[in-house]
């Protein structure tokens, strides 16, 4: 869905930030850093996995000396990538939705429309934060590691699902607001 995730400072079109409440701009301050500190650590995760899979080429095919472990820390890396950029993509407008349906009705049905796709992701994190930490602390609890070579402990990498989920929980409580306080021009490009 478009404009689910525009911020005050979305551009020329963008309501003055007068028209918005001090405590809905504080929340998309907060949103906005966090979810673009995420965002940053997404895009290491994912140039450490293009980085790690050349090397892993070379290595393989120069020198016939293939990395066991790489094929594991990419894996781990895509879900890293996956979890912690949701929320920036739920800001951005980029969640999957029906544009050609959206952007023919009436901009107080999109208000509607935005609002339940908010709740429905913030339904969606809460139960990432929840069975998220719940499956962590059982894989602690029972001492689990992973498969293959590395065996790290699973409950680090299930730590992403409640940290993802928590950050989406508030992009969707930003959007929510937005949508119920009145449409918004685009989806915020800071």
């Amino acid at each position: 869905m478009t404009g689910a995730g525009s911020g005050p400072d979305a551009g020329p079109d963008a309501d003055p930030p007068s028209r918005e409440p001090p405590a809905l701009r504080a929340l998309g301050k907060v949103v906005r850093a966090a979810a673009g500190a995420a965002m940053a650590l997404a895009a290491l995760a994912l140039l450490a996995s293009l980085v790690l899979i050349g090397w892993a080429v070379v290595m393989r095919y120069v020198f016939s000396a293939a990395p066991v472990w790489v094929d594991e820390v990419v894996g781990f890396a895509l879900i890293a990538v996956v979890m912690l950029s949701a929320a920036q993509a739920l800001r951005d407008g980029e969640h999957i939705g029906v544009d050609l349906l959206i952007e023919r009705i009436s901009p107080q049905r999109r208000r509607w429309v935005q609002a339940w796709s908010a709740l429905a992701a913030g339904a969606f994190a809460v139960v990432l934060v929840f069975n998220g930490w719940g499956s962590a602390m059982l894989a602690k609890t029972l001492g689990l590691v992973t498969e293959g070579s590395l065996e790290w402990p699973t409950w680090w990498l299930m730590l992403l699902m409640p940290v993802g989920g928590a950050l989406l929980l508030l992009a969707a409580i930003e959007a929510l607001w937005r949508a119920l306080a009145g449409p918004r021009p685009g989806p915020e490009r800071s």
